[in-house]
């Protein structure tokens, strides 16, 4: 593809998408757009027919075209609400059959293919996502895994893999977005179209999709969203399994049960692992001594916090502060010979 020639991307709408969503998906390409003062990205949005497609805020979008359309298309992102596609959209079958089809096709021309909420469904369905690490909100994963045994499923906040991209939903999509648009672009756009936005900061994709967590689990059991609730008001000291369950009035093995089936894990580990993505967030953002992090986050002793750290995340505290510093050093060196240069 012509370099001098934007991206196109489209938007596939169905009917009760996240306004919120499609509009952190869309909104940072069209910045990027004016900042750069040339158009890097191209966007048309796509319907199953010409009607307006009615959001979840009942506010409804004009499509630009139709869903099987055959132009070029570098970049399609499918934007749905988060219900089976199999048994909760008002879709006849027809066209439920037809873009699916029409996904397979893109993904056998090799467009990249994207999937914000909902939308990652979609793409599985299509089977434009096996062998690929697909990005999914914690409830319904468990049925999503058995359902697409072949896809890789994480619970980040975004995945980019290869040529596909899937995200939850939500403010999300901003981050997503952003990202590629600084791999696309530079890291120095990213940066300009964040700050466009007033964030703080581009959140990076393996970190956790929920904060807080608990107001993620959406309708899970109340002792199960009372469990992670506690296990987040107590980060530096660390309550067993035991004391988890007695607070909440209930035995260990229903509060393991709870866990297994909404969360596919046992207490303990969903627990450690809460702990470890704050303390790495803590080793990215601050200042503060790797052994400090350590206590602060419930680890006895910074041997104990390292060995932890380094099996969760295949690198140790110290090396996690000194990529960082590394890579912020880089991009203000960047920075300075471009204004040089300028």
């Amino acid at each position: 593809m012509n370099r001098e020639a934007p991206r196109q991307v489209g938007f596939v709408l169905l009917p009760g998408f996240s306004l919120l969503a499609q509009a952190c998906a869309i909104e940072p390409l069209i910045v990027a757009n004016r900042l750069a003062g040339r158009r890097l990205y191209a966007t048309t949005t796509f319907a199953l027919d010409a009607d307006p497609v009615t959001s979840v805020t009942e506010l409804a979008l004009v499509p630009d075209a139709l869903t099987g359309d055959e132009r070029h298309l570098d970049v399609v992102i499918v934007c749905a609400p988060l219900a089976d596609p199999a048994s909760e959209l008002p879709l006849a079958p027809v066209k439920v059959e037809a873009l699916e089809a029409w996904l397979s096709r893109l993904a056998q021309r090799g467009v990249v293919l994207g999937g914000v909420a909902g939308g990652t469904r979609w793409l599985a369905r299509a089977g434009a996502l096996e062998g690929y690490r697909a990005s999914i909100p914690y409830v319904g994963g468990e049925t999503f895994s058995r359902a697409y045994p072949a896809i890789r499923v994480s619970h980040q906040l975004f995945e980019i893999d290869r040529d596909r991209f899937t995200c939850g939903g939500g403010t999300a999509a901003m981050d997503m977005m952003m990202t590629l648009i600084g791999q696309h672009h530079g890291e120095g756009l990213a940066r300009r179209v964040s700050e466009h936005f007033v964030c703080e900061r581009i959140r990076m994709a393996d970190e956790p999709q929920q904060v807080p967590l608990r107001s993620g689990l959406g309708n899970a059991p109340a002792g199960l969203v009372d469990a992670v609730a506690l296990m987040e008001a107590n980060i530096e000291e660390p309550l067993t399994t035991h004391e988890l369950s007695a607070h909440l009035g209930m035995s260990r093995r229903q509060l393991e049960r709870l866990f297994k089936k909404h969360l596919q894990a046992v207490p303990s580990r969903f627990y450690l692992n809460l702990r470890l993505q704050r303390a790495r967030r803590a080793l990215r953002e601050t200042d503060a001594a790797v052994g400090e992090i350590a206590l602060a986050h419930g680890f006895s002793s910074g041997a104990h916090f390292s060995t932890a750290y380094r099996h969760r995340f295949g690198i140790s505290p110290r090396d996690e502060r000194l990529g960082g510093s590394v890579l912020a050093f880089l991009k203000r060196e960047r920075s300075i010979e471009k204004k040089r240069g300028a």
